[in-house]
């Protein structure tokens, strides 16, 4: 067991990177409302302001287009709720967020290697249909073909919602480019603060509030804006978009090495063939159930998770496995692991040699069952 935890969930929540943490900080000790007239309200305007601009450039978008909430799941719903006027459709390997927003949304399939079905969208989409589709997929790190999408959706004379919340500060993203009508960012996934993300919105396109309040960021989203935790955001924006390209080098790397490692232990490695973030794994351990694994590796000191961790703690089959066609035994055996800023090839040696103990392990009892 290492001698400090080793964190390896990432795609749950990103430790705070010390420039954001700074932000936050400083923006506790300035203080104000950024709606006040004074110097106070006007110095946390400023931070506000400038996160603003950071965040859009996540996107490649327009600062005055940010609409900061109080996560991603709420611009998910904002752009869910606030912005469709005729059919909504989004894929099957959606975040809960997204498929809870509209219970009556046509459901896209997605193939065995988790990426959208091009064709059954081209059949199905219509002028006027609404479409929300993530970037990057959170258990899988699967990325979507996600120009071609907006080819067919802009082609159909539909509107397009990208789920950037795991693609934010991995791939680039240009809203415009892509001709989308609204993105989803989320600071904690980016080394930013828990409880602030934001729905940015392509030019032009106008959002009526679901919560006006009081008028806050330009009479789209009411309600005092969380100051320090935006500008960390922005801090947050700003450090994984200077730093992007040759982290994902790295991560990669530490990829490469720890899926040998545990194909090596006897996992499977879930969607190998597809494009992924580099951060990202998912693999499964047939006969051994997703929940063992999870809390026999936090045993052995490393944190992992099973799929989402957005199920209030629960451990459950993986809708999104299932969509990709995989069988309960093998969606049920998977676990996801994560990296980031931290990690280090030592620790992902570390975690090959307890996954490879607890495989030999769960398999000498099953032996011993048998």
């Amino acid at each position: 067991m290492p001698q400090t935890p080793v964190y390896l969930d990432y795609n749950a929540t990103c430790p705070i990177l010390p420039e954001s943490e700074r932000a936050v900080l400083s923006a506790l000790a300035t203080g104000g409302n950024p709606s006040s007239v004074h110097a106070f309200g006007r110095a946390a305007r400023g931070a506000v302001e400038a996160a603003r601009g950071r965040v859009a450039a996540l996107v490649a978008g327009d600062p005055a287009q940010v609409v900061f909430t109080s996560g991603a799941s709420e611009a998910n719903m904002l752009a869910l709720r606030a912005l469709p006027t005729g059919r909504v459709l989004v894929s099957e390997i959606e975040h809960d967020s997204v498929l809870n927003a509209q219970a009556a949304a046509i459901r896209l399939p997605v193939d065995p290697e988790g990426r959208l079905d091009l064709n059954f969208l081209r059949e199905t989409v219509a002028e006027g249909d609404f479409v929300s589709v993530m970037a990057v997929n959170n258990e899988t790190g699967v990325i979507q073909p996600i120009a071609e999408i907006a080819d067919v959706v802009r082609g159909a004379g539909g509107r397009l919602h990208i789920d950037a919340v795991q693609a934010a500060g991995r791939i680039s993203l240009d809203i415009e480019g892509l001709g989308a009508t609204a993105i989803s960012v989320s600071a904690h996934k980016i080394g930013g603060p828990p409880g602030v993300g934001a729905l940015i919105l392509g030019r032009g396109v106008a959002l009526r509030a679901i919560m006006p309040g009081g008028g806050q960021e330009r009479g789209r989203r009411g309600g005092t804006e969380n100051t320090p935790g935006i500008a960390g955001f922005g801090a947050a924006a700003a450090c994984v978009l200077e730093s992007r390209e040759r982290e994902q080098v790295r991560l990669a790397e530490l990829r490469g090495q720890l899926e040998q490692g545990l194909a090596e232990a006897g996992a499977t490695v879930i969607a190998a063939g597809s494009p992924r973030v580099a951060n990202t794994m998912c693999a499964a351990l047939p006969g051994v159930p997703s929940e063992k694994q999870v809390i026999a590796l936090d045993l052995a000191g490393f944190a992992v998770s099973a799929g989402s961790a957005c199920s209030s703690g629960k451990v459950k089959t993986s809708h999104v496995l299932n969509a990709m066609g995989l069988p309960d035994a093998v969606s049920g055996a998977s676990i996801r692991v994560s990296m980031g800023w931290r990690t280090t090839a030592q620790e992902v040696d570390a975690f090959i040699g307890a996954y490879a103990a607890m495989a030999g392990r769960f398999g000498a009892m099953a032996k011993t069952a048998g």
